[in-house]
């Protein structure tokens, strides 16, 4: 267990002052787009393939059930972070996510891999955006920017990664189980560097707090006050939520239905 005090005169905000830290979040992102990633290619020829699903809406189902739990979890992930710390959080999200490539390796059926995506989107809902969370931390309020990007960039570019990756075994070795060996991998590791190496960084917002808003004597908003003006009345932050949902919502489309168009077209997982 980690100290609950925390010299936090040695604290110093910055990407260069927490490189270290930073880098290594970066990299347990990464591994959080991969679980993503594992059924990219795959997914839908398995359902049509193995399980005989013939209807778009059914074979689409894992993506809406995945889409509706990772946002519920998102929507709670930060104040969860806020009152049990980061790292918790963190651990978490990677403790649910050790069934998933055990199930989408040996699933009976289809309604097996819908629960499966269930606990992915709860993974996914606590990971990655507690990596967000801990990036910003660190960062302090001048690098925000860049930490956000730095993480989508990491964790998309292993959901391609990872793609890829399982495709190309699916060419090779078949379906199941081989390419979901990966997803193992990258539970293990994941949940091993946020267990041992990851550092809470919940003081690094104790810091901030005092430094650039003293004085401030700000409560925190509630739960339906961040919905609503997030929503519907801060602008700005409509404007990015709404971005973010057509975003999501035509990732979720190509996701489902490239796999379908690419297969129908004769062209092979790889």
């Amino acid at each position: 267990m980690e100290s609950r005090i925390v010299n936090t005169t040695a604290i110093r905000l910055g990407l260069r002052e927490n490189l270290g830290q930073f880098s290594l979040l970066v990299l347990v992102n990464a591994f959080v787009g991969a679980m993503v990633g594992l059924e990219r290619s795959i997914l839908p020829a398995i359902a049509e393939q193995e399980f005989h699903i013939k209807a778009r809406a059914a074979i689409l189902s894992f993506i809406v059930v995945f889409g509706v739990t990772k946002a519920l979890t998102n929507y709670f992930a930060g104040r969860l972070a806020d009152r049990h710390g980061r790292k918790h959080i963190l651990v978490a999200g990677w403790l649910v996510a050790i069934p998933v490539p055990f199930v989408l390796m040996w699933a009976p059926d289809w309604n097996w891999i819908v629960a499966a995506n269930v606990l992915l989107g709860v993974s996914q809902g606590l990971t990655w955006s507690t990596t967000v969370i801990m990036k910003i931390d660190l960062v302090g309020p001048k690098q925000r920017g860049l930490a956000m990007g730095l993480n989508e960039f990491a964790g998309y570019f292993a959901v391609a990664g990872s793609a890829l990756a399982t495709g190309w075994l699916a060419s090779l070795y078949g379906l199941r189980p081989q390419p979901f060996y990966l997803g193992v991998i990258y539970v293990i590791l994941g949940l091993m560097l946020s267990m041992l190496v990851v550092r809470e960084t919940r003081h690094f917002v104790a810091h901030e707090v005092r430094t650039h808003h003293a004085g401030g004597g700000l409560a925190l908003p509630s739960q339906s006050e961040i919905f609503h003006r997030a929503s519907l009345t801060d602008r700005n932050l409509s404007s990015v939520s709404q971005a973010g949902l057509v975003n999501n919502l035509n990732d979720g489309m190509v996701w489902g239905l490239f796999p379908l168009v690419f297969a129908t077209a004769g062209m092979s997982l790889a």
